[in-house]
């Protein structure tokens, strides 16, 4: 994907201000340590797996998925997607009902040029083992012309796909047919306005909540039957290029993972839930994204004064 100049900045104040998030706490973040994954621009929870991740690589990588475990920050298992064309630009997973794992090829370099995208579905192995796994190709068009998008999320209850295209003026939350079908084209219809530069969404695991994320900030919005109301903004972690979101099995953090090498997955509480104190390095930003919304969330006041702790500390103990 293009990366903007807003982006640069991103890099910068996270590598000043960011602390790593640690492997070993599992759904609390981790830091993926696989050398093939540099583009990591979607996530997804396991349903079979507990504390495994799915995740991908942005262009130019191949029709894979990469199961990693959150505990270690190691991949567990490489699916190559048999059956497919070649990918273009991958920049979503989701699981629906059914274990099964849809992939969203849906990004565009050009600015919204390509005349259709597409959608893959597969099962979700159930053994974690490299192995190729036969998928299902879906074609989609948009009723308003081409776009980019990098956002796609399946209803965990109906199993309906939604798209979000990324625009970042603002864009709107695409509504899929109720069922895709693999021969001939999938229109998806725009049904609600999302008030965000997306980069990614999910679905909580009750249905009832879709976060989406942009590079700086995040929204959060009730859903009912493909309408949305929006409910307040998401404390998203000061990133390099925030490029991925998901719930977490349990559907009580909300883990957010970035492109790079060595990314980290960084985790929060998912709005109206808390299962104990944030990961290492989070803290809440709506910077160029996100709006007003609920006042949770420490932001970046308190990464400002976790620095100003540390360079204390570090004058005490040179005085020493």
């Amino acid at each position: 994907m293009r990366r903007p100049s807003a982006v640069l900045a991103g890099v910068l104040l996270a590598g000043c201000c960011a602390l790593p998030a640690s492997a070993a706490d599992g759904d609390r973040g981790f830091t993926i340590k696989d050398p093939r994954i540099t583009e990591s621009s979607g996530l997804a929870a396991s349903h079979l797996h507990p504390g495994v991740y799915w995740t991908h690589n942005d262009s130019d990588d191949g029709p894979y998925l990469y199961a990693v475990d959150s505990a270690t920050g190691k991949t567990v298992a490489t699916v190559t997607l048999r059956g497919i064309g070649s990918p273009r630009d991958v920049e979503a997973v989701s699981i629906g009902p059914g274990n099964q794992i849809y992939v969203g090829d849906i990004g565009d370099n050009l600015g919204g040029k390509w005349p259709y995208v597409w959608i893959y579905r597969l099962p979700e192995p159930k053994v974690l083992e490299d192995q190729a796994v036969t998928a299902v190709q879906y074609v989609v068009k948009y009723a308003d012309g081409a776009r980019d998008a990098e956002s796609l999320v399946v209803h965990p209850k109906t199993g309906r796909v939604y798209i979000i295209d990324k625009n970042q003026d603002g864009g709107h939350l695409y509504q899929g047919p109720a069922h895709l079908s693999a021969s001939g084209a999938n229109v998806f219809e725009p049904v609600a306005p999302v008030d965000l530069w997306a980069t990614d969404a999910a679905f909580s695991p009750d249905g009832r909540q879709l976060a989406v994320r942009g590079y700086f900030g995040g929204v959060y919005y009730g859903f009912d039957g493909g309408r949305i109301k929006r409910e307040g903004r998401l404390d998203v972690p000061l990133q390099g290029q925030g490029e991925s979101l998901t719930y977490s099995a349990d559907g009580t953090r909300l883990m957010y993972g970035s492109e790079g090498a060595d990314s980290s997955v960084q985790a929060e509480d998912a709005p109206g839930r808390s299962s104990g104190p944030a990961s290492p390095g989070s803290g809440g930003s709506a910077a160029g994204g996100g709006g007003a919304g609920t006042s949770g969330g420490v932001g970046l006041g308190a990464v400002v004064a976790v620095g100003a702790v540390v360079l204390l500390w570090m004058r005490r103990r040179r005085r020493s």
